[in-house]
């Protein structure tokens, strides 16, 4: 009985890893293709339409960047709990100064914050559980009891 529930456990934290690593490679990729399309559409269309919206233009390569190399990051396990942690705060402040006016589902015109409640969703869930499996992290900051 007690080999049983040992191999359950064992069982459970394998499909827990599976399913953090998972969230982790699709969370990094979609935050990487965001990155990268803003620049490839124009960062200074970008950085036009922060201003626009009562944020420094800088700010716009500031988040571009963030995308990018925190989603490169996020998809070899590098860092993961801290670039999930910024992911959490970029979302917020997406949510709380573009979409939140246009409502959950949005306007016709431009999309809701629906989107944007699932990658902050996402993100928290990776800011606060355990490394996963296939990790950079795990390689390079690996216990030696472990």
């Amino acid at each position: 009985f007690k080999k049983q529930k040992k191999e359950e456990k064992i069982n459970m934290k394998l499909k827990n890893e599976i399913g953090a690593f998972m969230l982790r490679v699709v969370l990094g990729g979609l935050f990487l293709a965001h990155g990268i399309v803003k620049f490839q559409g124009g960062i200074e269309n970008i950085v036009g339409w922060f201003s626009s919206i009562g944020l420094p233009g800088f700010m716009a390569y500031a988040v571009a960047l963030i995308e990018i190399i925190g989603g490169i990051a996020l998809i070899i396990g590098f860092a993961t709990r801290y670039v999930s942690a910024l992911y959490v705060v970029l979302m917020i402040g997406a949510i709380l100064k573009v979409k939140l006016s246009v409502g959950l589902m949005g306007n016709g015109q431009m999309a809701g914050y629906e989107l944007d409640l699932s990658f902050l969703a996402i993100a928290a869930y990776l800011a606060i559980t355990n490394k996963s499996f296939l990790a950079l992290d795990n390689v390079l900051f690996r216990s030696k009891k472990a």
